[in-house]
């Protein structure tokens, strides 16, 4: 199972909220031979004459509306504090880039431009944040102070993938059909539990084939990194500058192995292991949370919780709390009700940012006690990711179709992970790996071993059992490893170096907690990347930061 999304600063702030309420453009300038292509599955954006409608393009900025229900709606971004306003658009590219004088798609962008002097401008920095399946579009807005610096000699922009919110997002179900609430996804009793989860997900793969057929064959990451070669070339720029994180550094090295000539400088940072099938990510990552959990209960315990006296204490106690919910289910206050999964659902998520472990805290021990409404609002807040891993307004030329009020992350997750991989397990591959998760983590292995049936019954092949990402001939790409990191285990960083080949991954390596490193705020981090970012200066070599402790009773 790929990494999840990337944390949104608006949870951040709700999450605080919880705590304290539980308790109470630029014209083309690329040359042809400056494109660099390297071929691969559906071409590249250099091949093939009926590709130049697309390279000639001008694109039409305007103020951004709000988000769209397929991007998650909420309210039009507001503009940066020095007045700078958020400017959306539509790029046209082909929908099947092996076919470029067919059907188009409109893929969306969003940018902020460069606070700094023309002159100190480098260009577009192109940001995406994860998933897969998170709008670009509806994310940047609001993390956009913590790339303030970059944005001195940068225009900040970033787009919905295609398949993604407002670029043509998969739909599956129908409004109103049975979801994935209503089946049990860590089926524990065998026989009818083990078929109905694998009955959902073929009829999950049914619906998004009749809902959108069309598209399916045409959302994978190596579709995506071609679009972004082609957004390199209409935004301006010789060489795209980019930022990727957790997903979006899989779809990073992707790029370079297919544009080596065309990276410039680049950063991956919460970087996914490129060398593994969708089983042996999935098992890594049973292991990544499972060390972050013994993290966060070590300091639990340091903190004097009521949950034990000692890590290994409080590891116990709430793997004993999830199996009793998953029997009975603890009531809540606001009638609905807190079991094993949701109570997990809200732990992974909470280990995705170190300032959420005091609220973990919190609900972990009125959980124990027989409140379960702190835990039922945190995994709430905290989107429910669950081990393993939703946004009115309508911009021009959108492709989206949506009648509901959801947003289609969770239908692209599922779709572009399975054009990706062309891995399709079965309920007897998940029941003889089982012991091997179970022995790696009780709380969280379980449920990411039955996740690797998503693509069971999957309408399109899947295109490689892992990506390739070599590429020789690019520029020094900086990758940031956190040893702490739940999602994307530390030692990704260092195999996604090997597989990029030799003068290409550069690493640093973050000792911290959560999920990536630079938007923890750790300002080694920060310094290092926008040192390279702004000024071209790489870490030296085998630096590490160490992390900021998060203080004492916090």
């Amino acid at each position: 199972m790929p990494p999840t999304r990337a944390m949104s600063a608006a949870v951040l702030l709700s999450t605080a909220t919880l705590l304290s309420c539980s308790l109470t453009a630029c014209t083309p300038a690329a040359q042809d031979g400056d494109q660099g292509g390297r071929g691969g599955r559906g071409g590249t954006a250099t091949d093939g004459q009926d590709k130049g409608r697309f390279w000639e393009q001008s694109l039409d900025w305007k103020d951004c509306p709000a988000p769209s229900p397929v991007q998650g709606g909420g309210e039009a971004p507001d503009p940066l504090p020095d007045g700078t306003r958020w400017q959306c658009t539509t790029m046209r590219a082909p929908l099947d880039w092996k076919k470029p004088s067919g059907e188009s798609i409109g893929i969306e962008l969003i940018r902020a431009r460069s606070s700094g002097d023309a002159d100190d401008r480098i260009g577009s920095l192109l940001f995406n944040f994860g998933g897969p399946g998170e709008s670009g579009v509806a994310t940047l807005p609001g993390l956009a102070p913590d790339y303030e610096k970059l944005r001195s000699r940068y225009d900040l922009v970033s787009f919905d993938p295609r398949g993604v919110g407002n670029s043509r997002g998969v739909r599956c179900l129908d409004a109103g059909a049975a979801d994935e609430d209503q089946v049990d996804d860590t089926p524990d009793d065998g026989g009818d539990e083990n078929d109905a989860l694998a009955e959902f997900n073929r009829k999950m793969a049914a619906a998004c084939k009749k809902n959108s057929g069309d598209i399916l064959p045409h959302v994978g990451t190596t579709e995506a990194a071609q679009d972004m070669d082609l957004m390199r070339h209409v935004l301006g720029d010789r060489k795209l500058h980019y930022f990727g994180i957790s997903y979006g550094t899989q779809l990073g090295g992707v790029y370079a192995h297919l544009f080596p000539k065309n990276v410039g400088r680049a950063v991956l940072d919460g970087v996914v292991d490129p060398t593994r099938n969708t089983m042996e990510e999935a098992l890594g990552q049973a292991g990544g949370f499972q060390l972050a959990f013994e993290h966060f209960a070590a300091w639990c315990a340091e903190q004097g919780c009521t949950l034990g006296e000692r890590a290994e204490e409080i590891v116990d106690t709430t793997a004993e709390l999830e199996a009793d919910l998953d029997d009975t289910p603890l009531p809540t206050s606001d009638g609905s009700e807190l079991d094993g999964n949701k109570l997990t659902g809200a732990i992974t998520g909470a280990l995705y940012r170190q300032e959420f472990w005091p609220a973990l805290r919190v609900g972990l021990e009125a959980a124990a006690i027989g409140n379960g409404d702190i835990m039922l609002d945190l995994g709430e807040e905290l989107g429910q990711r669950g081990a393993g891993g939703d946004r009115d307004g309508d911009t021009a030329g959108n492709d989206s179709e949506s009648n509901d009020n959801e947003s289609n992350e969770d239908d692209a997750f599922r779709a572009i992970t399975c054009d990706d991989s062309s891995d399709r397990y079965t309920v007897a591959d998940v029941e003889a790996k089982m012991p091997e998760f179970v022995d790696t983590s009780l709380l969280f292995g379980p449920t990411l071993a039955w996740g690797t049936l998503a693509c069971d019954g999957w309408p399109v092949p899947g295109e490689a059992e892992h990506p390739e990402v070599s590429a020789p001939g690019a520029p020094p790409i900086l990758l940031v490893g956190n040893t702490g990191d739940p999602a994307t285990p530390y030692e990704g960083a260092a195999r996604m170096a090997e597989q990029l080949g030799n003068g290409v991954g550069f690493e640093l390596t973050y000792k911290g907690e959560g999920h990536g490193a630079y938007d923890s705020g750790n300002a080694c981090v920060q310094s290092a990347v926008n040192a390279y970012l702004l000024d071209g200066k790489l870490p030296k070599s085998g630096a590490v930061c160490e992390a900021e402790p998060l203080p004492e009773g916090k």
